[in-house]
């Protein structure tokens, strides 16, 4: 969605994503990283580790959903004031091929801005000997709510 058609409540775009990837001890702990983040868009990415993949060695399909509703999620909070935050109150993910790489890239974007929900995609790229390939997509609805 272009810049121009958000309306956002803070300036600094990226103090909301920020501090969402910094709090989130699970997300940290699985090595899913903040790249970068604009109003109602939100770039992150993940160092592939043995303890990432599935039974067969594929990228786990849990893990694909944790990072593309984090980075949905902090698309959504780059339009949110500092006294916001978001939950994510529903999400589907579509895998659509096996994810093997040495990394992972997302991007989310919100689709719909609203006051109280906010409905945003992600799309999980694997990238493996330099070559991206979308593997997941993602839409995902989420709350605004007060700050606790």
């Amino acid at each position: 969605m272009s810049d121009e058609r958000l309306n956002y409540k803070d300036p600094d775009f990226m103090k909301n994503a920020r501090r969402m990837f910094e709090s989130a001890a699970f997300v940290h702990e699985n090595g899913i990283e903040l790249v970068d983040c604009g109003p109602g868009w939100c770039e992150s990415r993940l160092t592939v580790k043995s303890h990432h993949l599935q039974q067969n060695g594929f990228l786990h399909a849990g893990l694909q959903a944790t990072i593309a509703d984090h980075t949905a999620g902090a698309a959504a909070c780059s339009l949110i004031g500092s006294d916001e935050a978001i939950l994510s109150i529903e999400f589907k993910l579509n895998l659509l091929r096996p994810g093997i790489g040495e990394s992972v890239r997302c991007r989310g974007e919100v689709i719909k801005p609203g006051k109280t929900v906010i409905v945003t995609e992600a799309w999980v790229y694997s990238i493996h000997n330099g070559q991206e390939k979308l593997v997941s997509k993602m839409t995902a609805t989420m709350a605004v709510v007060a700050r606790m």
